[in-house]
């Protein structure tokens, strides 16, 4: 079983990435950007095959990443020696301008290789397209992997979301209030029957997922609350829940309400994906948030190792008991991985395509590129820190797992 679950892990860390580097991959043609190669994994090469168009296609060693090499990509592109360049650059890394290019010769393309003109005067370098154009191709990866979160969510909801015993349709939860509990503290102090809850301590609320975990994750159980009640908006202040201790110390909320089902259908599952996919995009920013002024520490903090061990557990859960709740458990882990490691790569940090990103919003911004080595210098510091945490993540992740 353990073998199981490390192959059925790596699988999916493979196809996250691969999602992930094909957004970059399809982008880049899109822009007519030349992809040197796409890589599936990292280390030495295992398979390759070179296409029309150049590129290179290989599957590699080790399962822990992927790549898109692109022309252009960690170099300057030369100048034209008429504006201070030391150099005219090739046909296929002429940088784009507004301004209508000079009628010229087209060679004629080698008998031995008939198609090399044709993929010059079609594909390019990266760093000779304009700021937008590349913009696109850094946060496309991002874009699929959150579009891969969405289809995975979607699959859930239709496969597991199912009738109830004594119900004849499948319902969705909302966040409207359909119906107390006897002697519900939360009723005592503002809320009402037919309430759908929009806020909870400031925060906007997409979702029962998002209720639930701004509930759970509060200290003393007492919030204020924004509500529409009869299509206005009502202001709660101190609305209280009942808790009791747990085996750990801390509190555990009592729900002492339920809500109201919303009907499923084809237009109703598309709008609650799209729902449940805001809703765990904020639960990865409030937990980045969290991390960040210390509410949480190393313990709580699981990185490859402790994500792979998470998935192997979701994986037992699914082969042990009913197929369904397990799948359901397991959807949504991987969807929230999915949405996760998307957002976390948008991060204005160094070595992430949000470092990138920061770099060419200035560029757009200024109208001067930053230096490619000061850029390179900041990201090669943001690799070894990213690193270091790495390891000192997943030697956490070992003994928490040696520990039980």
């Amino acid at each position: 079983m353990i073998i199981v679950k490390i192959l059925v892990s790596l699988l999916i860390f493979g196809l996250i990435i691969f999602v992930l580097e094909l957004g970059h991959f399809i982008m880049a043609r899109l822009m007519k950007v030349q992809v040197n190669e796409f890589a599936i994994g990292m280390g030495p090469r295992l398979l390759k095959k070179k296409g029309k168009s150049g590129t290179v296609y290989s599957l590699r060693l080790l399962p822990i990443g992927g790549f898109c090499a692109m022309e252009g990509e960690d170099e300057e592109v030369p100048l034209p020696k008429a504006v201070g360049g030391n150099g005219a650059p090739e046909a296929d890394a002429a940088p784009e301008t507004d301004a209508a290019p000079a009628p010229e010769e087209t060679p004629a393309a080698s008998p031995a290789e008939p198609s090399a003109g044709k993929e010059k005067n079609t594909l390019g370098s990266l760093n000779s397209k304009k700021v937008w154009r590349r913009i696109l191709i850094v946060v496309a990866g991002a874009l699929m992997n959150l579009l891969l979160g969405y289809v995975i969510l979607f699959l859930y909801l239709i496969i597991c979301i199912t009738p109830q015993q004594g119900e004849a349709k499948a319902l969705y939860s909302t966040t409207t209030i359909a119906a107390f509990a006897e002697n519900a503290r939360s009723q005592q102090t503002g809320l009402r029957e037919m309430d759908r809850i929009v806020r909870i301590n400031g925060k906007l609320v997409f979702s029962d997922r998002d209720v639930a975990m701004l509930l759970q994750t509060d200290d003393d159980g007492v919030f204020d609350m924004t509500v529409v009640r009869d299509g206005t908006r009502v202001q709660l202040k101190d609305v209280t829940f009942d808790t009791v201790q747990n085996e750990n110390g801390g509190h555990t909320l009592i729900y002492d309400f339920a809500v109201v089902g919303e009907e499923k259908t084809v237009l109703s599952t598309i709008s609650y994906a799209s729902r449940l996919e805001v809703s765990f995009s904020l639960m990865v920013w409030r937990s980045l948030g969290d991390i960040v002024r210390g509410k949480y520490g190393l313990n709580d903090i699981s990185g490859p190792i402790g994500t792979m061990d998470v998935i192997g557990d979701a994986v037992q859960d699914l082969a042990s008991s009913d197929w369904r709740s397990g799948l359901e458990y397991f959807l949504l882990l991987v969807a929230l991985i999915t949405i996760n490691i998307g957002l976390f790569n948008l991060l204005p940090l160094p070595a992430l395509d949000g470092g990138r990103l920061v770099f060419l919003i200035i560029e757009g911004i200024t109208r001067r590129k930053v230096s490619p080595k000061v850029e390179g210098i900041i990201h090669l510091i943001g690799t070894i820190l990213f690193l270091l945490l790495l390891v000192v993540v997943t030697f956490s992740d070992i003994i928490k797992i040696f520990q039980g």
